[in-house]
């Protein structure tokens, strides 16, 4: 067994040290599938989300107030905005999908950064290549905002608009999910 393989089989035998404690269910399967390829194994992944966090300009513990991975009803985010009991701002944040990749070489590197941009990852790119090519696999579906301080800062109306335009840009984010594991 070379470096990489022993690295590989080190990373994929750790246990799981996110906040969710598992992968989220719409990326799993590319992540499987990448993980069989003999040059690559993922490192950490998220295919997008919804959540309402602590504002703030550093990093914090516990930031986040509200959280899914799925789409979100109008009804559960306003309960979520009335039930948090938070004095200062919080934000809004629909967040794209993400995966970082180890690489046995910069070719297969290359090779998979290609194949996520032609599969609509548009921020994707060779991250590092000292310790071992990462690659970092991003796409583009994101908003963020103050949405709540002390009270509801936006009106219903607004609100419904942004549950929709959230939920619309998920689906956009797996399906990208969907073409990536079709052309791995």
């Amino acid at each position: 067994m070379d470096k990489f393989d022993l690295e590989k089989k080190k990373q994929l035998d750790r246990q799981d040290r996110s906040n969710i404690g598992n992968w989220d269910l719409k990326i799993r399967s590319l992540c499987n599938k990448i993980n069989r390829k003999r040059n690559y194994y993922t490192t950490s992944s998220c295919a997008g989300r919804i959540i309402l966090m602590k504002y703030s300009d550093k990093k914090e513990e516990n930031i986040f107030l509200y959280r899914t991975h799925n789409r979100i009803s109008f009804k559960e985010l306003k309960k979520a905005l009335k039930e948090i009991n938070y004095k200062d701002l919080i934000e809004f944040q629909q967040t794209s999908c993400i995966l970082h990749v180890a690489c046995r070489s910069l070719e297969d590197a290359q090779d998979i950064v290609d194949k996520a941009k032609f599969a609509g990852w548009k921020r994707s790119g060779i991250m590092s290549t000292r310790k071992r090519f990462m690659v970092e696999l991003h796409s583009t579906e994101s908003m963020s905002f103050p949405v709540k301080q002390e009270r509801i800062l936006v009106d219903d109306y607004y609100l419904k608009l942004i549950v929709k335009i959230a939920n619309s840009k998920l689906e956009r984010i797996w399906n990208k999910i969907k073409k990536l594991k079709e052309i791995i």
